[in-house]
């Protein structure tokens, strides 16, 4: 059974080790950011498990991009789905084959679409036009790639409104329910077109409401087949991509749908994934990365009032964007521990406030904490960091980027997946 959460004890194991090994972590590293990579290769195993074997599991890279890693997942056999040609070169540039990433966007130009068809890397499209620019460009281009087509089953959104891409009006896909007889009609018109695609939410949406999108979606594409056969058509829908957005847990001793029962609902609602009538595509970041990351930020400050206090660190909405812009949607829990990475017990009187190092007043991680007492010179631990973080980084007062550091359960070994940026490499990208 895969872990919810790394435990405060774990990860205060893992620091005080850290900080032993003198080639690991410097005196500029007021920052960190922490891997278990092992708690990354149990999620893709258990993802691959439960799937049948031919799915392509195209991890997002949106949720992480550092290319140690993505290199390091790609030798477990899983492929990549990228929203950007950007992205799609460092998935190549990792390693991943073509027929293995997936290339999603809204906003695809002609000469991106044209790259990704010579290249044969699978793309969904997002809209009929889309299709239409991509039906155009194979009038003089060859290609091997498979082609889908995404559609928003608005079936509702979630509690997180800027994740919730289902609702009546989405800027993603299709919407199917106005559209669905000129949906089958460009089926019919175009044989390139195989596959069919839909993503409902990310970490905001409950689960049955995720799997109620996909079965409205597999509705459609069954029906589509049953249209393409009547007409003999020569090709039918043989892909189906069921996207991402499992929640996680961001909350200790909150448990959500596993990975496992996720699976086990999706074989009772939606059988036909699972019995070779199509071959599968997933889309899952959030769940492979997020609970298998953590920060570890040096403590600058306390500032102590007679009733509050606030802890003024070293990351904040440069890395913690989303949870610091929209604060109840988003949380992150706090573990204090010393300077040698050992937890420190107990709790203050006052509660405290975790607040960045940027120049605006929203720049807080966190209210109203009970805290052990907190001293400079300590460290916080923030965790589940591990997705939609670094990818996010803010530019914003030109903050070094922090290093990255990878570890694996049982062995004493650090690799460093991503030295911290100088400050020349500031310079240079604002050259």
């Amino acid at each position: 059974m895969i872990k919810p959460n790394l435990s405060s004890a774990e990860m205060s194991s893992a620091f005080c080790k850290a900080l032993k090994d003198k080639t690991t972590i410097n005196p500029d590293d007021t920052a960190i950011v922490f891997y278990n990579l092992s708690s990354i290769q149990e999620r893709i195993i258990d993802l691959q498990n439960l799937f049948p074997q031919n799915t392509i599991h195209a991890i997002a890279l949106k949720a992480n991009p550092i290319t140690k890693i993505l290199s390091r997942i790609k030798g477990s056999g899983v492929g990549a789905e990228v929203a950007s040609l950007p992205e799609l070169h460092l998935a190549e540039k990792a390693g991943f084959a073509p027929e293995t990433i997936v290339f999603d966007s809204p906003c695809k130009t002609n000469a991106e679409i044209e790259y990704a068809l010579k290249s044969g890397i699978h793309i969904n499209a997002d809209s009929f036009d889309e299709l239409d620019r991509i039906g155009k460009i194979l009038e003089t281009v060859a290609s091997e790639s498979t082609i889908g087509v995404r559609i928003n089953p608005q079936v509702g959104a979630g509690t997180i409104k800027s994740t919730s891409v289902a609702g009546t009006i989405s800027k993603f896909g299709i919407p199917v329910n106005h559209n669905r007889e000129k949906i089958i009609a460009y089926f019919m018109k175009y044989d390139w077109l195989r596959a069919i695609h839909v993503h409902i939410d990310s970490q905001g949406c409950p689960v049955p409401l995720i799997i109620d999108g996909i079965r409205k979606v597999l509705d459609l594409a069954i029906e589509v087949n049953e249209e393409l056969k009547r007409h003999s058509h020569q090709s039918l829908v043989d892909t189906f991509d069921i996207g991402g957005g499992l929640p996680v847990s961001y909350h200790p001793g909150i448990n959500p749908v596993s990975m496992e029962q996720y699976a086990a609902m999706l074989k009772t609602s939606c059988s036909e994934l699972f019995n070779g009538q199509f071959r599968l595509i997933t889309e899952f970041g959030r769940y492979i990365y997020a609970n298998s990351g953590w920060v570890a930020s040096k403590v600058e400050y306390v500032k102590r009032e007679s009733d509050y206090n606030i802890i003024i660190t070293h990351v904040g909405a440069d890395l913690l964007l989303r949870k610091c812009y929209n604060p109840d949607d988003w949380y992150h829990h706090i573990t204090v521990v010393d300077k040698a990475g050992r937890l420190k017990t107990g709790t203050d009187i006052n509660k405290y406030m975790v607040a960045g190092p940027l120049c605006f007043a929203g720049d807080v991680i966190a209210m109203d904490l009970e805290l052990p007492v907190t001293e400079e010179g300590d460290y916080i631990l923030i965790h589940n960091t591990g997705a939609y973080t670094l990818s996010m980084w803010s530019r914003y007062n030109s903050r070094q980027m922090p290093k990255v550091i990878g570890y694996a359960d049982g062995n004493d070994t650090f690799e460093i997946l991503k030295e911290r940026e100088s400050k020349e490499d500031l310079f240079e990208f604002w050259s």
